[in-house]
Order: C-alpha cells, then structure tokens, then sequence
C-alpha cells in the first residue's frame, strides 16, 4: 500500500490558521477531491472537527480520524488513537494508497512512513499557527504543472509530487 501525504502550503511552509486554511484556491479544493476520491483519508480530530458540516464526513471517501481523546465518536467515521492502527485499518480495507490529509501533527508524525507527497505549493508567505514539516534530500520531485493567478485565485501555486528516492 502506497502511503501518501496531501496538503497545500505557502511559501514558509504554513498550512492553516486558526484551525482554517487562510486562502481560497477552488482548483486546489478540486485537486484534493479528484485525488482522494475513493480513497481511505486519515486526518486528526482537529481537522476533521474544522470541515463545514456539510463535508462531513468527506464524501466519496472513507473517513479516519486520529485522536487521544478516549470514546470520540464522529458518525459514518472510523476513529483509531495512533496512526499505526489507521494505516493497518486501511491496509485490512485492501486500500492501494492511503492519504493523510493533516493537521500539522499528523503530517509529522506520518512523513517518515510515507511513499509520497501531493504538495500544492502556494506562492506566497502568509502568517499561520499550522505548519507542514520541512523536506529533506529523500524526497525527489516527480511532476509539477503550475497555476497562474486568475480571478478566481489570488495566488499563483503549483501542483507538486515528489516520491521517496
């Protein structure tokens, strides 16, 4: 089972803010949904607690949410205390690739078991409380197609994959 991370951030490495993202970029949201789409996610409980109610769970997927919080409940979710239970869960649903789809400290703890990385690279620094973790040299970059800014997106970004040498 491929282990993937997906997440889009600026510049200085910010993913979220106040338990939000603090931009709109429509086509990134549509980038998420099409490559998540009938795949299992795995997001921690402050993630999850973040989408609008009428995403959750995230439609078209199977939801895994990751927390401390002993008897946490979320409807039509699965929720497991440690990511090695969720990733053996996913592997047991004969999940081909799994994505973890954040917070900050899912990412972290995740990285160094991941195969691979969807980052959407916003061009521009913007002050968060949220960060995605930096990369080292055992992540090549694979494929990026870049996004102008147009009148539905205030910054340009590029869609980047990097596998694992």
């Amino acid at each position: 089972m491929i282990i993937s991370l997906i997440a889009a951030m600026t510049e200085n490495r910010v993913i979220g803010k106040d338990n939000d993202l603090p931009w709109k970029l429509p086509d990134d949201m549509k980038y998420f949904q099409k490559t998540t789409k009938g795949h299992v996610v795995i997001m921690g409980r402050k993630n999850y607690d973040s989408l609008p109610p009428s995403f959750k769970p995230l439609p078209n997927r199977t939801n895994v949410i990751l927390t401390r919080q002993e008897g946490y409940e979320a409807k039509d979710c699965v929720v497991f205390n440690n990511l090695n239970q969720a990733l053996e869960f996913a592997g047991s649903e004969g999940e081909k690739e799994v994505f973890v789809i954040g917070g900050g400290q899912v990412y972290q703890e995740a990285i160094s078991y991941s195969d691979r990385i969807y980052l959407t690279e916003i061009h521009t620094k913007i002050e968060g409380d949220t960060f995605f973790p930096s990369l080292d040299d055992s992540w090549k970059e694979i494929s990026r197609e870049h996004h102008d800014v147009d009148d539905r997106h205030q910054f340009a970004f590029d869609f980047v994959v990097y596998e694992k040498r």
